[in-house]
């Protein structure tokens, strides 16, 4: 008997359906099903609810029913317990949900007979250093770290320090710290480097730099980066797209590699290059 947690999209009804179908088909297998509090809730499926700290210990596969936010959101839950995902899209064309809703049950199955790769992807860890000695956090993401001014009409500034070495000033609506997973989200649109799932490294990437040097930066995965803020100005701290903090004149971001792996089934298909050529609109000559 295998263990599976279930994460469906909060307000997409095929997303539910989806997750009753397959608790369905599971538990006739002989597994047993976690959700959490919440979605055992909406699917009526009380006696299937965790707290969150039970959710994915012990458990030997995650399956994110929704679209990149779904896995984010998996991501956060399990991946300090090394639980593998499984990604079912029922949204808009994502780059990590890689199995169709009419795949599910095979994929699932495929999963639990250990039939299908599980790659692992670099993760990342923030913290924030206060100007007054305090410290908040840490936070993990699978995708990026981004300070970000707060008032419109305004640019941020921001003081690079790379592994202990001043690097550059930047003024502009703000920094990126994207993983290779991540470089195809928020760091696309500020056209930073197009990097593979699967590669180890760091993107510091500036979103609308009012400066001659726009260039995304590459970096090796071990680097420690910290943005400190400068001036009156403040900015905000998100993780995945997730608002975790505010900073002030002389609050200090530090990123590095994440202790924590994520974990992700995938058919071992070329799927990334895939989903790259249909985002883009790229053909076979």
């Amino acid at each position: 008997m295998s263990v599976i947690c279930i994460m469906s999209h909060p307000e997409r009804t095929q997303s539910h359906d989806l997750a009753d179908a397959l608790i369905n088909h599971l538990e006739k297998s002989g597994h047993s099903v976690r959700l959490d509090k919440a979605e055992a809730s909406i699917l009526e499926r009380v006696k299937l609810g965790c707290a969150e700290e039970a959710l994915a210990d012990g458990a030997d596969l995650a399956v994110s029913i929704g679209g990149d936010g779904t896995m984010l959101r998996t991501f956060e839950r399990v991946a300090q317990f090394g639980v593998p995902v499984l990604g079912v899209n029922v949204g808009h064309l994502g780059y990590l949900t890689e199995f169709e809703a009419d795949e599910a049950q095979a994929a699932v199955d495929q999963a639990l007979r250990g039939e299908l790769l599980v790659e692992e992807r670099l993760m990342i860890q923030s913290h924030i250093q206060r100007s007054d000695g305090g410290r908040e956090g840490p936070w993990v993401g699978l995708n990026e770290a981004v300070v970000e001014k707060k008032s419109q009409g305004h640019t941020v500034r921001l003081e690079v320090i790379i592994d202990d070495s001043p690097f550059a000033i930047y003024a502009g609506d703000g920094l990126i710290v994207s993983t290779p997973t991540g470089s195809t989200a928020y760091n696309l649109s500020a056209r930073g480097a197009i990097v593979a799932p699967t590669h180890w490294s760091l993107q510091l990437t500036p979103v609308a730099p009012h400066m001659l040097f726009d260039r995304s930066l590459v970096l090796r995965p071990d680097t420690e980066i910290r943005i400190s803020v400068i001036g009156q100005r403040d900015a905000n701290l998100s993780i995945d797209g997730r608002s975790v903090a505010a900073l002030s004149d002389g609050d200090v971001m530090v990123t590095s590699q994440a202790e924590v792996i994520a974990r992700l089934v995938t058919s071992g298909s070329g799927g990334f290059q895939q989903v790259l050529k249909q985002k883009f609109g790229l053909k076979d000559r």
